[in-house]
């Protein structure tokens, strides 16, 4: 059974560092010109929370896997 959680914590937080690389580049296409550097609150903003929620699910379940 820790197998499954292991590979469900890592398919979890792959797939939620590539979505929140997504989504951080389409803010900043939206909220910078071209010759401009993207802003620090670029990773405050509420778009992003969803997949902090992700990456800290498969954390969690890793850490579980792990001590069980």
């Amino acid at each position: 059974m820790e197998w499954t959680f292991g590979f469900i914590a890592i398919a979890l937080l792959v797939i939620g560092l590539v979505g929140q690389a997504f989504e951080m580049r389409k803010i900043r296409l939206i909220t910078t010109k071209d010759d401009e550097l993207a802003s620090a609150n670029i990773f405050t903003n509420k778009k992003n929370f969803k997949w902090y929620a992700v990456i800290g699910i498969g954390i969690v379940l890793w850490y579980a896997a792990e001590r069980v």
